[in-house]
């Protein structure tokens, strides 16, 4: 069997309803994120979290020293857990988390966060590309409705659209229940 890490992607205050950027069903995706983050403690498997923080105190969310950019408390990291910090979408980019797996001789990954529509599908894409066995729990994930040229795009639309391709050629792409039952 392989050696696994969870990866918990930017689970940010901010996401949550009162945030500065609020995703649909982010509370219900942090309830999934936080079973995922118990089993993989119960099973001495490595956990890392990601956080992602902006340059800018302007920027609309996640802006440096803010409460908003910090790590929700539904998946607070143990003293024992590395947590990265990232400024774009893909979460292997500058923030030493591939030598970090490596190094673990992790060989497989279960990835869960947000946004579906960005650090999910970024970080997914490159963690099949770099090699790794990857489980996406897609429920444990969550997504922001968008409009692109006048298309007006709901939360789930939005998740269903970046889940459908990740499953087709990235990763395994299931619900929480199914990871937690294997």
């Amino acid at each position: 069997m392989s050696k696994t890490a969870l990866l918990l992607v930017d689970i940010q205050n901010d996401y949550f309803p009162g945030g500065d950027w609020e995703l649909h069903q982010m509370n219900e995706a942090a309830v999934n994120a936080a079973s995922l983050l118990a089993a993989a403690r119960q099973a001495s498997q490595m956990v890392v979290h990601i956080r992602h923080e902006n340059a800018s105190v302007e920027a609309p969310f996640f802006r440096p020293g803010s409460r908003g950019a910090e790590i929700h408390s539904a998946v607070a990291p143990s003293e024992s857990e590395p947590v990265l910090t990232k400024a774009r979408p893909n979460s292997f980019l500058d923030t030493g988390l591939l030598e970090l797996l490596q190094g673990a001789g992790v060989e497989a990954l279960t990835i869960c966060g947000a946004m579906s529509q960005m650090c999910i599908d970024a970080t997914t894409r490159a963690a099949r590309d770099f090699g790794f066995e990857v489980t996406v729990a897609e429920d444990a994930c969550a997504a922001r409705s968008m409009v692109f040229g006048g298309v007006e795009l709901s939360g789930p639309q939005v998740h269903a659209a970046f889940m459908a391709p990740l499953a087709m050629g990235y990763a395994s792409v299931v619900t929480t229940a199914e990871i937690l039952n294997t």
